[in-house]
């Protein structure tokens, strides 16, 4: 592979203002849009060394024949005018977003002459105003349903409004009194006009208004002795209480804000947008990325930003946004955003107070989604079959591998060594015969792999031979007679029979030695490959170069999912080890039970920290005593 890439700008050519520059393949498709403050000493970290480069940047650079780039004004000009090539051209190498189209909306329709209230999915109606979106459609309906009880607005067909218009007869929705417009006959075009704005104002925020409002009229009523209209203004209080239990007020009722928890890995990424208005959270949408290039978690903030507002109308951009991590051009955004709004609007990190704790929510929420995509890519048959077949092709197997184990090695600062081993059939899980491994004496990861890898190995023909055994045992079973039954003795073996591929957590080096361990047991027919969590590069015995798997490959993310399940598995016996482990030790001390032991670990917090204190410090707590708090001290000593 040449070091250089033969449509590298000349030297000088590349401006130093800030612009828009994108790569394009042979075919003139825009492979990567990209935005920088100086164009220069941006494109030169593209035409870097290719042996320096990061493997996907280096894979984008090799499929790209030629780069081109826009000089503008301003950083500004150069956020806008990425923003609109990303959208036209849809390019491989962005990050891609994958909406949950499942979420409705409420809409209210103001571009109509009597505007009502909808639910849809639809965010291209000319004029609506929309609210949430909502976790279940129902949880649209039932706001409704009390909002129409405080603000009686239409809700009838457009059909059903026009008929009953031109025939002055009320609609039926109006006659049943679910609607308010003016089709009902009740109120002018004008008075639900206002009715409406009132509606649009409480669902953006202004609640506090509306409730004190009601409170007085309903006591001026009651005191007039118009005890009807009193409990009319009751119920509307109560129907508001309603949705306003539906979102509790989690910020100063002043705040309008939109909160962006993100949670990402090496290919994908969640986004949890909360809105939050008038102090409460008004809707939730949910995101999740694939990530084509490498690219940091304040870049990806960047254009998490940038595809939110892009399309947004002024009224749906708060006056606050909160992010996890401010991004390089942070000032540029926040410039961008005040120009589309019209409006001041900042872009903050909440570091403390009721604002990071609800970001800490959305992290936590964006966690859970992230892991339930990444797991639904897994599970699903359709994406299993792909991976399955994918990875028989990338590896160059003869057969798709049905069953494939994944090993990592877990340690402590080199000491207590442990190792995973966990097993997926046909791309799932089989958590009965996961298995753990104590390693104990080691020189360091490679050496502990080729240790476990060598005792499993041993059991392949040992297991199989069992294997057969049985099944031939059981044929001679079902010949006998049934008045003479024969019962029989079955033993589990350790393992339940070979993989077609083995996985090791880890690069060439740990690549090599599990290839050693296979050659040493005499089965190099098993299939062999490491993933590197740095790069999420897969490695194969002997290659100098890594293969690299597209990010959005279904291969990639069950490589991924196995790596990540060994790697919990083993920090999970690591830890039931040491615990084990102290605990073990302190029981040896005359006079100490688990309940002192359990005080002991709970009041030190560590090991570690129980292990420097010292007597005094020890005796301090309640029912231990000075000659029990040495004899602790003197067997943590000699552990």
């Amino acid at each position: 592979m040449a070091n250089a890439l033969p449509y590298k700008p000349k030297p000088g050519e590349i401006p130093t203002q800030p612009g828009v520059y994108r790569f394009r393949d042979d075919a003139g498709r825009v492979l990567y849009v990209g935005k920088a403050k100086n164009l220069r000493a941006r494109l030169s970290n593209y035409f870097a060394p290719l042996h320096t480069l990061h493997e996907r940047t280096r894979r984008m650079v090799t499929t790209a024949t030629s780069v081109e780039w826009t000089v503008v004004g301003s950083d500004v000009e150069s956020l806008q005018l990425e923003y609109m090539w990303i959208q036209e051209f849809s390019p491989p190498f962005n990050v891609r977003y994958k909406d949950d189209k499942s979420y409705p909306y409420m809409a209210i329709t103001l571009a109509d002459e009597a505007p009502r209230v909808i639910v849809t999915r639809n965010r291209r109606i000319p004029g609506a105003r929309y609210f949430g979106p909502y976790p279940k459609i129902w949880a649209v309906h039932d706001t409704i349903d009390l909002m129409i009880k405080v603000f009686p607005i239409r809700t009838c067909s457009d059909a059903s409004y026009k008929k009953a218009m031109a025939s002055g007869r009320p609609c039926f929705p109006g006659q049943i009194g679910r609607c308010g417009g003016p089709c009902s006959m009740k109120v002018t075009v004008e008075e639900h006009r206002a009715i409406v704005d009132d509606f649009v104002a409480f669902m953006a925020g202004g609640d506090a208004r509306f409730t004190r409002e009601l409170t007085a009229r309903m006591r001026e009523a009651s005191a007039a002795m118009d005890y009807e209209s009193a409990a009319l203004y009751r119920d509307r209080l109560h129907a508001i209480d309603a949705v306003l239990s539906r979102s509790a007020l989690v910020l100063a009722d002043d705040t309008d804000a939109d909160l962006f928890g993100i949670a990402e890995d090496e290919l994908s990424a969640a986004v949890q947008h909360f809105v939050v208005r008038g102090g409460r959270v008004r809707g939730v949408r949910a995101t999740t990325i694939d990530k084509e290039l490498d690219i940091s978690g304040a870049d990806l903030v960047d254009q998490v930003l940038q595809r939110t507002y892009g399309a947004a109308s002024p009224g749906e951009i708060p006056r606050q946004v909160l992010v996890p991590t401010l991004p390089e051009d942070a000032a540029d955004l926040e410039e961008w955003l005040q120009e589309r709004r019209g409006k001041r609007v900042t872009l903050q990190v909440a570091q403390r107070g009721r604002k990071a704790d609800l970001l800490r929510t959305a992290t936590l929420n964006a966690q859970q989604a992230l892991m339930l995509h990444k797991t639904r890519r897994t599970s699903d048959y359709t994406a299993r079959t792909k991976a399955l077949t994918d990875l028989q092709l990338a590896l160059g197997m003869d057969e798709a591998p049905l069953r494939i184990e994944c090993y990592d090695v877990s340690h402590l600062s080199g000491t207590n060594v442990v190792a995973s081993m966990v097993v997926f059939e046909d791309g799932l899980p089989r958590k009965d015969q996961y298995r753990s491994f104590g390693v104990p004496e080691t020189t360091d990861d490679t050496d502990s792999l080729y240790q476990v890898l060598t005792r499993r190995l041993a059991h392949v023909d040992r297991d199989e031979a069992a294997a057969e055994a049985e099944a031939a045992a059981e044929h001679a079973v079902q010949e006998i007679a049934a008045d003479a039954p024969v019962v029989m003795e079955r033993k589990r073996p350790r393992f339940a029979y070979r993989p077609q591929l083995l996985v090791v957590d880890g690069g060439a080096p740990q690549v090599a030695a599990a290839a050693r361990a296979l050659e040493d047991a005499g089965h190099t027919e098993i299939a062999l490959c490491g993933i590197a969590k740095r790069l999420e590069e897969i490695w194969l015995p002997g290659e100098e170069y890594p293969v690299i798997l597209p990010r959005t490959s279904e291969a990639l993310y069950l490589l991924q999912r196995l790596r990540d399940e060994a790697h919990r598995f083993a920090i999970t016996h690591q830890r039931t080890r040491r615990k084990r482990d102290i605990s073990t030790v302190l029981s040896e001390v005359p006079g100490l039970g688990d309940a002192r032991i359990k005080a002991l670990l709970k009041h030190f917090g560590s090991v570690a920290a129980l292990s420097r204190a010292s007597a005094e410090e020890i005796t301090g707590l309640p029912g231990i005593g000075p000659k029990l708090a040495a004899a602790i001290e003197q067997r943590l000593a000699r552990r």
